[in-house]
């Protein structure tokens, strides 16, 4: 679909969108278009319940003189409360609802709001990337599709009061769009197509950018003692994969910033195999390594001045003759060893050795994993917040803030001593997972985690209620959601960019 910004003028076709105000408040371009249609805005205001509060929207056919086939007021709710993410979301509202409306052309209005907290540029801006995000669908594997399913829009234009300045202000927008669509494609892909050794040829891709990608195979992590992870890719015919992406965008010689993602291609749940309903949906628990890639992709498409690094391990956690069993001992690069009660507790086997491997390698100055980790941090916050885990206030201040600014809620969970007692083993330095009637799941694994930090400021943000959504959002249809891109971007552009 075609994203454009155009000086503001009055379409001649198509589908018009233009904005009101909570309490019936017109907009400029909403006055303009009730001027050119004889009034039909505002009888229609006075005819019906919509009052411009966010999220209301209100469709008038074939509006008097105007020719465009529809005028769609979109609620803006009140003035003082605008922000970004209010022209984000009718942007992608709008797509979402004309997609597959029949119409070509989508026009949305961004107008200069006097008193308004968004300027005329940000709100086209905003509008231009709430439609770009509002836009995706992953449908390439169908190949029949009823009419009314198909999509009919082909273009977007964003009618801005100061388009020179909203087209500048989009430009970073797009490049983190970008970012975005590559995770949810990612994320969304089948295990027969996406498996480590194509996740990584992924990965591979980004060299085009500026990234410098470097990809670790199976007698490259045996030399580096990586046992925790070849662990758990042991049962599976798929070879592991550790690929770690750099991008030097800052200053020579300041150390860079580092996140780490887990890339479990499909989960079984190894030996401890998982029931079969719903075990489809394990394609996806690699979501964290996607928003890796997709973030790296956003900071080297927007060319963020700082210096980044990504690291992912690609791993399947298949049962076989070879699989990982429950009660083995596992040596991970740390020296640890861990005795493995549950082979589908992977994931944090795999982040073990990866973040060992950041740390000591690439000395960051702080790291930020994220993972589909447990399905208890699903009991504990739903499907509307990530877990968010950490050694330090000041990186979980700053993770909450950036995921608040974009959409991409975080809540902290506690850690401590007693939680971490409950990994002891009786015959390695821990266990996988907490003794019998230990509880806290999700804190024990963070817990787990915490122990490869080797005292390095570290977060863990646990997306497995978050990676996935059922329901369609304005700029989140839904499936794969991409959750942590935008995040991640936020935190590097608002605090470790320039320095």
């Amino acid at each position: 679909m075609k994203i454009a910004i155009a000086d503001i003028s009055m379409p001649k076709a198509g589908v018009l969108v233009v904005g009101v105000l909570a309490e019936k408040g017109l907009t400029p371009s909403a006055r303009a278009a009730d001027k050119a249609c004889g009034g039909l805005v505002r009888r229609a205001l006075r005819s019906g319940r919509f009052t411009g509060e966010k999220g209301q929207w209100l469709e008038i056919l074939a509006p008097g003189k105007l020719r465009v086939a529809r005028l769609v007021l979109a609620g803006l709710g009140k003035l003082e409360k605008l922000e970004p993410a209010s022209f984000e979301a009718v942007g992608g509202d709008a797509v979402r609802r004309y997609a597959t409306s029949g119409e070509t052309d989508l026009f949305l209005a961004a107008d200069a709001i006097p008193k308004s907290p968004v300027d005329a540029g940000e709100a086209a801006a905003r509008l231009a990337y709430g439609a770009r995000l509002g836009s995706y669908r992953f449908d390439k594997y169908r190949t029949k599709q009823k009419p009314d399913e198909k999509p009919s829009l082909s273009s977007v234009t964003v009618l801005a009061e100061d388009s020179v300045n909203a087209k500048k202000l989009y430009k970073p927008l797009a490049a983190i769009a970008d970012g975005v669509f590559l995770t949810r494609d990612l994320v969304s892909e089948p295990a027969n197509i996406l498996y480590p050794a194509t996740l990584a040829d992924e990965c591979r891709k980004l060299t085009k950018l500026g990234v410098q990608v470097e990809v670790l195979g199976v007698a490259e992590m045996t030399k580096l003692g990586m046992g925790a992870l070849l662990g758990v890719g042991q049962g599976s015919a798929r070879e592991s994969k550790l690929v770690v992406m750099r991008w030097n965008g800052g200053k020579a010689g300041i150390a860079p910033v580092a996140f780490v993602g887990k890339g479990v291609c499909f989960d079984t749940g190894g030996i401890s195999i998982k029931p079969a309903g719903g075990m489809e949906e394990m394609k996806w628990d690699m979501a964290g390594a996607g928003a890796v890639i997709g973030a790296m992709a956003a900071l080297a498409g927007r060319k963020a001045a700082a210096n980044v690094i990504g690291v992912v391990g690609l791993v399947e956690n298949m049962p076989s003759g070879t699989a990982q069993r429950p009660g083995d001992v596992v040596k991970s690069m740390s020296g640890q060893t861990i005795e493995v009660l549950n082979t589908d507790a992977e994931g944090r086997l795999v982040l073990a050795d990866a973040m060992w491997y950041t740390q000591q390698r690439f000395r960051p100055q702080f790291m930020v994993d994220l993972a589909t980790l447990t399905g208890a941090i699903i009991i504990s916050l739903g499907h509307e917040h990530a877990g968010l885990f950490s050694n330090n206030d000041e990186l979980s201040e700053r993770l909450t803030a950036a995921g608040k600014g974009e959409g991409e809620p975080l809540w902290r969970m506690p850690m401590g001593d007693a939680y971490d007692r409950s990994l002891k083993s009786p015959i390695a330095d821990m266990q996988n997972i907490a003794g019998p009637g230990a509880g806290a799941g999700s804190i024990t694994a963070a817990q787990f985690l915490q122990r490869f930090v080797n005292n390095v400021p570290w977060a863990h943000l646990d997306i497995a209620g978050t990676a996935w959504s059922k329901a369609d959002k304005p700029t989140v249809p839904k499936g794969a959601t991409a959750f942590g891109v935008r995040l991640l971007d936020r935190l590097v552009r608002d605090h470790y960019e320039g320095a």
